[in-house]
């Protein structure tokens, strides 16, 4: 696995030069703004503010070449991605009915052996019905991948060997962030984690999230909609044991405690980070080292300071 860094969003504090100085980097770097569909090539700002070489990889102007070169392959992604609508429609519907009890369970007051049986068995049932989730999205992707075989059809395999050509001229790789669908499923399309190999990757944002073992979808005051967190799908899982949580400080309600908590549990033994603006924490040999500043969703229902173990 290659050392892997974290950071939060980079609109108006950048900090990915820093990062790749910490890491030694000096060559060009490699960068991948699928997430920004079709802005991707727009990549002038980081570049300045990377002050060395970019090597866009182009991963969302690629995927639409494939598409338009292999109409059988594009007509299998289009399945693909409405089985994974339909899945993600019904686990909503359980969803939310699993998490108005939870949130009821642990808003009632008291602490009785009753009453904590009834929140553990609650938060019990979300995890089930996560990870049967995800159990039925590997099953979608595997199900593809042994149909079509994408890396070996030439429209894939013509752009990953230009994609191995570009990365071997490169010392290090930046994940941006946007859309995060959009985002990893270029990458998975591509396979691009044998490609990186053991470059290091700085990743911020929705790139962050794609790069996880999971991708959760948080927001609870959204425009529309109920506003639970819900898994979207499995990640590149570049890093282990953390779920990203780019914006949280915007996007959650950090001072309800309820809600804190329940997330915390729910998603445990990962850890869901706060990936605000000072948020950095590094992933080598197989363990988080963390800056000051990165903070985390905790079981009782408060944001710390994560551990620097």
């Amino acid at each position: 696995m290659p050392v892997l860094v974290l950071l939060g969003p980079q609109r108006f504090e950048p900090t990915v030069r820093d990062a790749f100085a910490s890491l030694g980097v000096q060559g060009p770097i490699a960068t991948v703004t699928a997430g920004w569909q079709e802005r991707e090539s727009e990549a002038d700002e980081l570049e300045e503010h990377l002050s060395r070489e970019v090597v866009g990889l182009s991963l969302y102007a690629r995927y639409d070449e494939v598409l338009a070169a292999d109409p059988e392959l594009a007509a299998g992604l289009r399945e693909r991605q409405r089985e994974l609508r339909q899945l993600q429609r019904l686990y909503r519907i359980r969803l939310d009915y699993a998490l108005e009890a939870a949130r009821e369970m642990m808003s009632r007051e008291g602490g009785g052996e009753a009453l904590l049986e009834q929140r553990r068995s609650a938060i019990r049932a979300i995890r089930l019905l996560d990870r049967e989730h995800l159990r039925r999205l590997r099953r979608v992707h595997e199900a593809f991948e042994e149909r079509w075989r994408p890396a070996r059809r030439s429209s894939v395999a013509r752009q990953r060997d230009e994609l191995a050509g570009l990365l071997a001229r490169c010392e290090a790789v930046a994940v941006a962030g946007g859309h995060v669908s959009v985002l990893l499923n270029r990458m998975r399309l591509f396979d691009l984690p044998p490609l990186i190999d053991e470059r290091p990757v700085v990743a911020w944002s929705a790139g962050a999230m794609a790069v996880s073992e999971s991708v959760v979808l948080f927001h609870d005051s959204p425009p529309q909609g109920a506003g639970n967190p819900e898994v979207l799908d499995a990640g590149l899982a570049l890093c282990r044991r953390i779920v990203a949580l780019p914006h949280a400080s915007r996007r959650l309600r950090l001072d309800d405690p309820v809600r804190v908590a329940l997330f915390a549990r729910r998603f445990s033994p990962a850890v869901c980070v706060v990936l605000d603006r000072a948020a950095r924490l590094s992933w080598e040999e197989g363990k988080w080292s963390v800056e000051p500043g990165t903070q985390a969703l905790t079981r009782t229902g408060r944001v710390r300071p994560m551990s620097r173990d």
